[in-house]
C-alpha cells in the first residue's frame, strides 16, 4: 500500500478525523490524532447530529461499528413539530411518522455527539489520540512535516491530514481559500428540562424547528434531558463584538430576546430566562464552491477544514465522514500509483460533491430566514411524507 510504512497526523479529533484513524487502522496505518482538548471530558459536546445512510452511515458502517451505533443512537429524535413564532404547531410527525430503520433511505438515526465521539475514541488503538496537542505551525522536513504543538512537543509526519475545523490552522499551509460569511447568526444556548417545562412538555426528545419574522428558533433535545437551542438571525458579520451583549447575563439575553424578537410568545422566553450560560454566538460561513489548490504529496484536508459546511442541510458531519471514507480508500487504493495522486482523486471528488452540498444548504438557509419560511419548510416536511 502507498501509506505502507509511513506515519500520519491527523490534526482534530472530531467526528472526521477519528473516523479517519479508525478507519486506516483497519488497514494497518500508523496514524496517530494530535487533539488540543486536554483530555476526552474537557468540552461539551454540542446538539445531536443525524446520520445519513449514504455518508455518516456509510463511514461508519465501513468502520466496522455499526452495532455500536446500534447500541448508542437515540430512536424517536428525529420526530419533529414545526411551529410559528406563537408557539402554534403546523406540523407534528410524534404519531404519524412511519417506522424506519437502516438501510430504509430515508431513515437518520439521531445520534449525540458525545456518544459519537467515545464510539470512535474507543474503537481506536491504545494511545491513538495524543490529548493537550494544540497545533501552532508545521515546516517542511524532508517529504514529510515537522508539527510543533503549544505544549512543547514537535512532531514529524509522511502525512497530514487537516482536521481542525472551520478555524483551521493547517488549511493556508495547502490554500489561500478563506471562508465566506453568509449573513446569518445561530446564537447558541442550552437549558436543564427542568428549566424549560413548556418547552420540554412540547419537544418530547425530539426537535422543533419555530419560524417567524425571518427568524428562526431552532432545539433539540439530548440524551441527558438537556436542550441544545439556536435563536437564529440575519445580523452583521461584526454584531457579536458590536452588539453589546454580555452573553453570560440571562438578564441581557431575555431583554434582548424580548427587544429583538417582539412577536414571538413568552412561551420561548423560558429558554433564555433559565438558560446555562453563557451563550455563544455561531457565525455561519461556508467555503468557496469553486475553490482549488494544487494538490500537495503529504498534506490535505477533510471535514470544515476542508469545506465549512452551513448547518441547514444537516450534511457538516456526514460530508466529514464520507472525506474520511474516502480519503482511506483512496491511499489504499492499488490503482493509485503515488500518494499525490491518491490524494488528489480524493481532494477532485470532495470538493465537487461538498460545493454540491454547501449550495443546497446556503439556499436552505435563506429560504429559513424568509419572510416566507413557515410556509416553505411545510411545504418541504409535508412533500416528504408517504
Amino acid at each position: 500500500m502507498l501509506i505502507d510504512n509511513k506515519s500520519i497526523a491527523i490534526v482534530g479529533g472530531g467526528p472526521a478525523g477519528l473516523t479517519l484513524a479508525r478507519l486506516l487502522q483497519l488497514k494497518g496505518a500508523n496514524v496517530k490524532v494530535y487533539e488540543r482538548d486536554f483530555n476526552k471530558n474537557a468540552r461539551v459536546q454540542g446538539s445531536p447530529l443525524d446520520m445519513h445512510e449514504d455518508s455518516g452511515l456509510a463511514a461508519i458502517r465501513k468502520a466496522e461499528l455499526m452495532e455500536e451505533f446500534k447500541k448508542a443512537f437515540r430512536p424517536g429524535a428525529d420526530r419533529t413539530l414545526i411551529m410559528n413564532e406563537k408557539a402554534e404547531i403546523f406540523f407534528n410527525d410524534h404519531e404519524t411518522k412511519p417506522e424506519e430503520d437502516f438501510g430504509h433511505e430515508n431513515f437518520r438515526p439521531e445520534i449525540d455527539r458525545g456518544p459519537l465521539r467515545n464510539m470512535l475514541l474507543e474503537s481506536l488503538d491504545p494511545e491513538t489520540v495524543v490529548w493537550d496537542s494544540h497545533f501552532l505551525s508545521m515546516e517542511r522536513k524532508g517529504e514529510g512535516w515537522l508539527l510543533h504543538f503549544k505544549n512543547g512537543n514537535s512532531v514529524y509526519a509522511d502525512l497530514v491530514v487537516a482536521s481542525d475545523g472551520a478555524n483551521s490552522k493547517i488549511r493556508p499551509y495547502l490554500t489561500d481559500s478563506k471562508p465566506i460569511y453568509s449573513g446569518i447568526i445561530m446564537l447558541e444556548g442550552n437549558i436543564s428540562k427542568e428549566n424549560a417545562p413548556q418547552i420540554d412538555a412540547l419537544i418530547k426528545g425530539g426537535k422543533i424547528m419555530a419560524f417567524g419574522n425571518s427568524q428562526n428558533i431552532l432545539m433539540g433535545q439530548k440524551g441527558n434531558g438537556d436542550l441544545g437551542f439556536y435563536a437564529s438571525f440575519k445580523a452583521d458579520e461584526h454584531w457579536p463584538a458590536t452588539c453589546g451583549l454580555d452573553f453570560s447575563d440571562t438578564a441581557q439575553m431575555l431583554k434582548w430576546f424580548k427587544t429583538e424578537y417582539p412577536e414571538w410568545s413568552p412561551i420561548w422566553e423560558e429558554l433564555f430566562e433559565n438558560a446555562k450560560t453563557p451563550f455563544i454566538p455561531r457565525l455561519i460561513y461556508s467555503m468557496p464552491l469553486d475553490q482549488t489548490w494544487e494538490t500537495l504529496p503529504n498534506l490535505t484536508l477533510i471535514g470544515d477544514a476542508a469545506h465549512v459546511m452551513p448547518p441547514f442541510a444537516g450534511e457538516g458531519a456526514n460530508m466529514a465522514m464520507l472525506d474520511a471514507l474516502e480519503l482511506s480508500e483512496y491511499l489504499t487504493d492499488e490503482n493509485c500509483k503515488t500518494l499525490q495522486e491518491a490524494i488528489s482523486v480524493y481532494e477532485h471528488h470532495m470538493r465537487k460533491r461538498a460545493a454540491t452540498a454547501t449550495q443546497e444548504s446556503l439556499e436552505n438557509g435563506e429560504r429559513m430566514h424568509s419572510e416566507t419560511s413557515l410556509a416553505t419548510m411545510l411545504d418541504f416536511f409535508n412533500s416528504h411524507l408517504d
